[in-house]
């Protein structure tokens, strides 16, 4: 592949056909989701509420991510926090950039709520309301299976009952899981996973079973931010040395929010621990950087920027520019215009493939 530097794009409407890795839709107001729900659950959530593994009651980790706060100020619609009117997303994104999908990415509670069996239905009712209020109306967004990890036969069940809806291309798993993503309890889930030809998606974000640090709660909110990266180098590291694609051939995983130019590095460090100490690991059979080539892709937000461009077109040399996919994290306020996300032009076969052709092909779009 042949990289150059041109500088950085004139502003211009977009002539990519894009896909958007990395949307978050919003609940319109804190009881959307009752509906959904059975009776049963819609009473016990106004009785009781959920129990999540998060310092504050009823809110983000961070107050930096409420609605309030961590959004793009031009994002509110008239009513409801951003990302939670159709029209305005499809204005201010779709439309806009003139993208042929958009993935969703529904950051709700279900999946790491204590209550399992409560988990397990916000996680389905969630994947209802995506339907009900995205996938339907607008067929260009595309929809992530929340399910929830720590009950294995509810979120086999889960990608069971949602495999075969085309509205549907991945399944989504918080990467800060109650044990390392390789460990064999949650096997089960991506067996169940590729069985049904679908990727995971592990978004790193405020919601999960641990903190980002190893030793507690950070003191500032841009540990946090950067911390993300952390999450998602601890599941490559568990998945790769535990055999999990040894054992899964066909698995894929796609790591995002959590930028990409640490994936060399760590396959490096893999690839020496594993030179010297492979008798460890009698289900790791290759070198770790060949499996993170073969079933790790990684979205492109929030893309690192050193001051010397060529460094990152190194990395995604290394990466392959067959594994990286555009996204925006719209609403947020470190959204990524499609325009200006390289300092770089890539090459032509570059860009389409970047900006859309790997996540049509990995989600079978089109």
């Amino acid at each position: 592949m042949s990289l150059t530097l041109e500088g950085r794009p004139k502003t211009q409407r977009s002539r990519l056909r894009i896909v958007d890795c990395d949307i978050h839709p919003a609940f319109s107001t804190r009881t959307e989701l009752l509906p959904f729900l059975p009776e049963k659950w819609r009473t016990y959530l106004t009785t009781y509420g959920a129990r999540l593994p998060e310092p504050f009651v009823g809110a983000l980790p961070y107050p930096r991510m409420t609605p309030g706060n961590g959004m793009r100020m031009d994002s509110w619609p008239e009513s409801g926090p951003p990302a939670s009117d159709l029209m305005l997303l499809q204005k201010q994104l779709l439309d806009e950039y003139d993208m042929d999908y958009g993935i969703l990415q529904a950051l709700g509670a279900g999946p790491t709520t204590f209550n399992l069996d409560l988990a397990a239905a916000m996680c389905s009712a969630t994947n209802d309301w995506q339907l009900a209020k995205w996938c339907h109306p607008e067929p260009r967004l595309k929809g992530s299976i929340q399910i929830c990890q720590e009950d294995a036969p509810a979120a086999i069940a889960e990608i069971e009952k949602r495999a075969a809806d085309r509205n549907f291309v991945q399944v989504a798993i918080p990467p800060r899981a109650i044990e390392p993503a390789g460990r064999r309890r949650y096997w089960p889930i991506y067996e169940a996973a590729a069985t049904a030809n679908l990727p995971i998606g592990l978004h790193s974000a405020a919601y999960g079973s641990h903190t980002n640090s190893s030793t507690g709660w950070y003191s500032y909110y841009i540990e946090e931010h950067h911390g993300f990266a952390h999450a998602l180098q601890s599941v490559v590291s568990s998945m790769v040395m535990e055999g999990v694609f040894e054992r899964i051939p066909n698995l894929k995983i796609v790591l995002i929010e959590g930028g990409f130019a640490w994936l060399p590095p760590l396959a490096w460090r893999l690839d020496k621990q594993w030179e010297r100490m492979r008798d460890e690991l009698p289900d790791v059979k290759r070198p770790p950087s060949e499996y993170v080539r073969e079933h790790v892709w990684v979205t492109t937000q929030p893309i690192e920027e050193p001051e010397d461009p060529q460094e990152l077109l190194d990395v995604i040399r290394w990466v392959g520019a067959d594994r990286l996919m555009f996204s925006t994290d719209y609403p947020h306020w470190d959204f990524d215009d499609p325009r200006y996300t390289f300092k770089v032009t890539l090459p032509g076969e570059t860009q389409t493939a970047i900006f859309g052709g790997n996540a049509k092909s990995l989600y079978r779009l089109d």
